[in-house]
């Protein structure tokens, strides 16, 4: 049996690392955790109810790396795994150092961000290419991540194993019409049409900015539209704020957080996600979900999207950084149900077997056992 450790920074609740601790196979694999700031998490909380060792560091300042490092290492020592496997960028640091010091011989990190650092930090540039010389293997979970990785930092292609996400399909497929009322009850009880759903970081390369002045131009034809901003938090609260100034105040409203993902989609009419450039984001998890859903969606490509989306076959695309082709596509799928039931079926069939959960366990266990 391979002992695997996972160590994941900054993170409060993540379902896909619940859904890899219910699947994966138990009788090969034994999962331990350290989580960096996560001690009052939701998934603290996940792991220890589900028997799962769980180990804590604290690192709320970079000065204080140096010392996670340390603890990592005296952690590593205690536990023996095998196989460390590193998420986001503050575990990949402390992490892989960690088990490159106790001689941890597989040594594996999932590259969770494209070309962010590249685009908006370069001075942490160096930071990522020091991870990708500490791993001894680096999981790519989409193209983009994977040209980045060999094309601007020099990775050599066999250190590189894509494994894009994987879904609980039958979640996402299923229906729950009770969760899906209260849902509804709770973030739209005047039950306003139509219902435009973005769930997205308030960060620029998210681009936001570009979906309110659609839906402003929208609310002319559809006064009584709602748009609901899901995780709505980020570094680019005080510019969305400004455009949000601008609607009617029970046009719209901000939530920074909901557990139940799995049903929000369905209390959408339209989802909108539109990242500003095709190497914006790494994966993209919103395309997968919204498609699985049978919520249509409206996006630019990004990240996972230029993989799967096909215009007018399982989404309606719009260039990126338009607020007027966002506003077009809004009215379109609004105004054709035959094109918005065409679009939500073919994008269950994109999706649903490419992104499932057991093809993913499958690949990490083969990469563990390897």
């Amino acid at each position: 049996m391979k002992r695997v450790t996972y160590i994941i920074s900054n993170i409060d609740k993540a379902t896909s690392f619940e859904w890899i601790v219910a699947h994966i196979n138990k009788e090969k694999i034994n999962l331990s955790f350290i989580l960096i700031n996560g001690e009052k998490s939701f998934l603290k909380n996940y792991l220890q109810q589900s028997g799962i060792s769980v180990y804590d560091i604290a690192c709320k300042k970079n000065q204080k790396i140096p010392f996670a490092i340390f603890k990592c290492f005296w952690i590593l020592k205690k536990i023996k795994p095998d196989v460390v496997h590193c998420h986001l960028f503050l575990a990949n640091i402390i992490g892989l150092t960690g088990a490159k010091l106790k001689g941890i011989k597989s040594r594996i990190y999932t590259r969770h961000h494209s070309d962010y650092h590249h685009t908006y930090f370069p001075k942490s540039v160096k930071w990522d290419k020091y991870c990708n010389f500490m791993a001894t293997k680096i999981i790519s979970i989409s193209d983009v991540v994977s040209n980045i990785l060999m094309q601007k930092e020099n990775v050599i292609p066999n250190k590189i194993a894509k494994i894009p996400h994987g879904f609980d399909v039958c979640k996402f497929i299923g229906t729950d019409d009770n969760q899906i009322q209260i849902l509804k009850e709770k973030y739209n009880p005047q039950s306003k049409i139509p219902v435009i759903g973005v769930i997205s970081r308030f960060t620029h390369w998210k681009g936001v900015q570009y979906i309110i002045p659609a839906y402003k131009k929208l609310l002319e034809k559809y006064p009584d539209a709602l748009i609901l901003l899901f995780n709505a938090k980020g570094d680019y609260v005080k510019e969305i704020d400004v455009l949000l100034n601008e609607l009617p105040e029970k046009s719209f409203q901000k939530i920074s957080f909901e557990n139940d993902i799995v049903n929000l989609y369905k209390i959408f009419d339209v989802f909108v996600h539109t990242p500003m450039s095709k190497n914006a984001e790494a994966f993209g998890q919103t395309y997968i979900e919204c498609m699985l859903s049978g919520t249509p969606l409206i996006a630019t490509k990004s990240g996972i999207g230029n993989e799967i989306m096909l215009n007018r076959f399982n989404c309606l695309e719009v260039q990126h950084q338009s607020e007027e082709a966002i506003y077009e596509a809004l009215i379109m799928l609004l105004e054709n149900e035959a094109l918005k039931r065409e679009l939500i079926k073919n994008a269950k069939h994109s999706v649903e077997e490419k992104f499932s959960l057991n093809k993913m366990i499958d690949n990490l266990e083969q990469l563990y056992l390897q």
